[in-house]
């Protein structure tokens, strides 16, 4: 509940590593963010420090990325930012920025895109069952000595269930 959702503006800096596991398919890669901004002295856009952050996806998400994200394109990615430090030995301490990616998509400021729906997975057949009756007895087609041509008998008529 209390995370870091975050949106980056960024070029894929390595190729996505697509792997199957048991919960399911899982891709990652880099992402690199450069600030640009306006250099008042020279009158030119400058850039500024470049962050790189590694991108997860999971499941059908992660097939998209192996199938249509590439070095160098421009993306927006928007997902769970986590901070990790490590210690490894004989080095100094190393932290890296992840993002749990819930949407990626291409920065169509910067170029074009054509989009393709991904097919859905084939559900598991289901066993046919029959159709219920959902007819109800009326209660004057339950009575005893109700025959067809008895003054008596009540029209029947149609009862539409909703």
């Amino acid at each position: 509940m209390n995370e870091t959702i975050v949106c980056v503006v960024g070029n894929v800096a390595t190729r996505p590593a697509y792997r199957e596991l048991a919960a399911g398919p899982s891709a990652r890669f880099r992402l690199a963010v450069t600030a640009r901004y306006w250099d008042r002295e020279k009158s030119t856009w400058t850039d500024g420090h470049t962050n790189f952050f590694t991108v997860w996806a999971n499941r059908q998400l992660a097939a998209n990325v192996a199938a249509c994200v590439e070095v160098g394109q421009p993306l927006i990615v928007q997902g769970r930012l986590k901070v990790r430090t490590d210690l490894r030995e004989g080095q100094q301490q190393r932290a890296s920025a992840d993002i749990d990616a819930v949407a990626i998509g291409h920065d169509l400021s910067r170029g074009t895109a054509l989009f393709h729906r991904a097919g859905k997975p084939e559900a598991p057949p289901t066993a046919n069952r029959p159709e219920p009756d959902w007819e109800t007895p009326r209660p004057d087609d339950a009575q005893d000595g109700a025959r067809e041509g008895d003054p008596g008998q009540r029209k029947r008529q149609a009862v539409a269930v909703t």
